[in-house]
């Protein structure tokens, strides 16, 4: 049981990192008033979203290898040879975990707003928007794309 703790603690460090969703908020954004407008997608792409390397990874690998490896040998000399080793090891391993997680795909949505112009906002597509679909953008901590909902404002403008 002890030797798998350091692996638990680095598997919750770094779904802590993983992407947020498009419907999941940040506490402090709680509160924050913003704008709505609503448009028509024109067009969409799809893209990588690159992995984080904050850090967390490659110490928590760090910590958890050099732990196990100190674990490995007779005399003293065996056990810090492995925890130094254990440790470059889990902290390589630890930072190629923590990219993985928290990398992700995503989509690139340009939006007509009815007021004119062009918006960029990228963000994942749970919702399956389609180009040509109506939508309802939300500026608040950060730009969201949402179905607009019939009935819920005047037609566009013509």
């Amino acid at each position: 049981m002890l030797l798998r703790l350091p692996m638990i603690l680095l598997a919750l460090g770094v779904t802590a990192c993983a992407p947020q969703t498009n419907t999941s908020v940040e506490r402090q954004a709680l509160g924050i008033q913003g704008t709505v407008y609503r448009g028509t997608i024109i067009a969409m792409r799809p893209i990588t979203v690159s992995g984080s390397r904050s850090g967390i990874g490659p110490i928590a690998g760090g910590v958890g290898g050099g732990f196990l490896g100190s674990t490995i040998g007779g005399d003293w000399r065996a056990r810090t040879v492995g925890g130094v080793v254990g440790a470059l090891a889990g902290g390589l391993a630890g930072g190629a975990i923590e990219q993985g997680a928290t990398s992700g795909e995503a989509m690139e949505f340009i939006i007509r707003p009815d007021s004119g112009g062009e918006r960029v906002i990228t963000q994942t597509n749970e919702l399956g928007l389609q180009v040509g679909e109506r939508v309802m953008v939300t500026e608040t901590d950060r730009a969201r794309l949402s179905r607009e909902v019939p009935g819920t404002a005047p037609p566009p403008p013509r």
